[in-house]
């Protein structure tokens, strides 16, 4: 009976084994290599990295939408992050909540809706911010920006953003 059974077993094994070793080959070979930037020589380091990004500003959600699903696939961005209309209204409101008369001036529709795209180590701001101008021509603005420095300044105190 054992010799049977090993007689039948060990094709078996050595099917699965191979069409296992055929899988995992294809997989590998699937995977999309992503040239990564070459890191650009800077200033000495303090030991902490700013956390730079590139914002994107569009006149709605809609564009904003479209913009951040093409940026979802952008090999040189590390992070996409959205900031709808509603959410810049809810942080314009936080501002200048001692200013009435400029919340009263200004509306919902009037925010921008915006995208901020972290990009991986080592791109070039300058030429991505550029480049991010170029594809998407509907933008009204497009600026880099310290993120952490930019929270810390309208939001003091406020344990917030991390850029990892």
């Amino acid at each position: 009976m054992r010799i049977r059974l090993w007689r039948w077993l060990a094709p078996v094994l050595v099917v699965a084994l191979g069409v296992g070793a055929g899988a995992a080959f294809l997989v590998a070979g699937s995977v999309r290599a992503v040239a990564l930037p070459v890191a650009r020589p800077s200033a000495p380091s303090t030991g902490r990295q700013p956390c730079l990004a590139v914002q994107v500003y569009f006149r709605d959600d809609d564009s904003m939408r479209r913009a951040a699903a093409e940026l979802g696939n952008d090999p040189k961005a590390r992070r996409v992050d959205l900031d709808p209309q509603a959410l810049t209204w809810t942080e314009f409101k936080k501002i200048y909540k001692q200013d009435p008369a400029k919340i009263a001036a200004t509306s919902e529709s009037a925010m921008p809706a915006t995208v901020v795209v972290i990009p991986v180590p080592g791109t070039d701001l300058n030429g991505y911010a550029a480049e991010l101008k170029q594809r998407f021509p509907d933008a009204r603005k497009v600026q880099q920006l310290d993120v952490e420095a930019t929270w810390k300044k309208y939001h003091p105190g406020v344990q917030g953003f991390v850029c990892a």
